[in-house]
């Protein structure tokens, strides 16, 4: 695991866990074509993902995710991922 400014590099399931568990996104059922879902949570903006489940993503990646597209804070993202 990388660490980029409080930020760790993520499997995509892991990521995909954390946006469920801690901000409330679920998966739109048939939402996307191939490995693109979209995910939505009351009170927060959609998100369209390519999904890849072995993949790790990048700790700038999740950053990015979590801060402009989620609409986090950066302390309010670093918590979420635990940094």
């Amino acid at each position: 695991m990388v660490n980029d400014g409080g930020f760790p590099s993520l499997k995509a399931t892991k990521l995909r866990q954390i946006l469920k568990k801690e901000l409330g996104y679920q998966r739109v059922p048939k939402s996307g074509h191939g490995s693109h879902c979209l995910l939505v949570a009351d009170g927060r903006p959609r998100i369209l993902w390519a999904f890849h489940n072995n993949v790790t993503i990048a700790p700038g990646v999740v950053r990015n995710i979590l801060v402009k597209q989620v609409g986090l804070s950066l302390d309010e993202a670093r918590k979420v991922v635990g940094g």
